[in-house]
Formats: structure tokens, C-alpha cells, sequence
């Protein structure tokens, strides 16, 4: 009779799954209040700056970052189909959209970086812009305006470095729990805490990129 009245298993790691889900809410709430002290830095300095903001279309890329900020959305999709294939029982097909979640966000990292590259080469760097550079004829020639330029690269390397640094752990992670759980089997209908709060993380990180790329390459 005491067995019959003992709580099951799934029940007990419920628990478990629950208090891990707190921690990641509560972690969440930091970073909130982390991302929110970078933007709005961002925005009082731009627009308390005295002087013209650089037009983003003249400095940035801003076609590849659409397209990049197209690939973290549906990798966003792609945790909720893992998220629900697991639920529903079904192993394999949550391998599949762990590993489309993990591919595009590798592929968010290394396009971000090899935007990176491409501004410094074009003379774009924290400091402003090098003398010499493209960046450096157009200020010149009055079409970026010389004495913002200086908080514009500060705050743009900034928020957007941050931003993938958190991407980038979100991979990490991701690919932690794809080698060492979802392979081997570990997760089941009953059990799959890993993905659950993992998957809250990179909604997080997805919807705080939609705001960066509004404010920093389209307003």
C-alpha cells in the first residue's frame, strides 16, 4: 500500500525540471536589466549627442544583418519544434530541430563576424573610424559626420558583441545538450528540462537581437 501511494517518477523530476525553469526565469531577469542599461545608453547618447547621427544604410550592412536576423528567428522556430517533438515522444525529430537550432545559430556567429570584418576593413572600429579608410573620405566629404562617430562605434561594437557573446554561449550550450544528452538518448517525454530552459534562453537572446536590429540598423 505505501508503494501504491508513493509519488511517480515523471512527478519528482516535475519538480526538478521546475526549479531549474525558476533559475532560468530568474537569470533571465538579470539579463533584462543588462540589456536594458545598454539600450537605453545607447538611445540617450544618440540622441543627447551633439550632433548628427551616421545614417546606418551609409555605415552598415544592412541587407546581410536582415538575412541574419532572419536565420535566428527561424532558429528560434526550429527550438520550439524540438521543444514540442520531445513532448509529443518523438526523440528523433527532436535531434533533428536541436541540431537546425544549433546550425543556425553558428551560422548567426559567423556571419556577425565576418560582418565584423568587413566594417574594420571599410574602416568602421570602436574608436570611430581610421584615417585613411573609406569610412574616413566620407567623413571628410561631410556624408558621416566626424564628432558622433566616435560614440557610434563604442556603442555599436558594444551592444552587438554582447548580444553574440550571449549567442554564442546559447550555441555552446545547445551543442552540449544535443552531444551529451539528446544523442544518447537521455531525453523523454517525461524528462526534458534541458530543452525547455535552454529554449527560454535563446527566445530571450532572438527577441533582444529583433530590438537591437530595429534601433541600431533601421531607426
Amino acid at each position: 500500500m505505501a508503494g501504491a501511494m508513493s509519488p511517480p517518477f515523471p512527478a519528482e523530476r516535475g519538480i526538478e525540471v521546475y526549479n531549474k525553469k525558476l533559475g532560468m526565469w530568474i537569470f533571465l531577469a538579470s539579463e533584462v536589466m543588462f540589456f536594458a542599461a545598454l539600450i537605453g545608453s545607447y538611445v540617450i547618447l544618440r540622441f543627447g549627442a551633439t550632433g548628427e547621427w551616421a545614417k546606418p544604410g551609409i555605415v552598415l550592412s544592412i541587407q546581410i544583418t536582415a538575412f541574419n536576423t532572419f536565420l535566428l528567428i527561424c532558429s528560434s522556430v526550429s527550438m520550439v519544434k524540438a521543444y514540442a517533438a520531445i513532448q509529443d515522444g518523438f526523440p528523433d525529430k527532436m535531434k533533428f530541430w536541436l541540431l537546425m537550432t544549433i546550425l543556425g545559430g553558428a551560422a548567426f556567429v559567423g556571419i556577425q563576424i565576418y560582418e565584423y570584418i568587413h566594417l574594420i576593413e571599410h574602416g568602421f572600429v570602436p574608436s570611430g573610424f581610421t584615417e585613411g579608410s573609406h569610412l574616413a573620405e566620407l567623413v571628410e566629404n561631410g556624408t558621416l559626420p566626424a564628432a558622433t562617430m566616435g560614440l557610434y562605434g563604442s556603442t555599436f561594437y558594444t551592444m552587438t558583441g554582447f548580444h553574440g557573446f550571449h549567442v554564442t554561449c546559447g550555441v555552446v550550450s545547445m551543442l552540449y545538450l544535443y552531444l551529451f544528452k539528446a544523442l544518447p538518448g537521455k531525453y523523454t517525454p517525461q524528462d526534458f528540462g534541458g530543452i525547455e530552459v535552454v529554449g527560454l534562453y535563446w527566445h530571450f537572446v532572438d527577441l533582444v537581437w529583433i530590438i537591437l536590429f530595429t534601433i541600431v540598423y533601421l531607426v
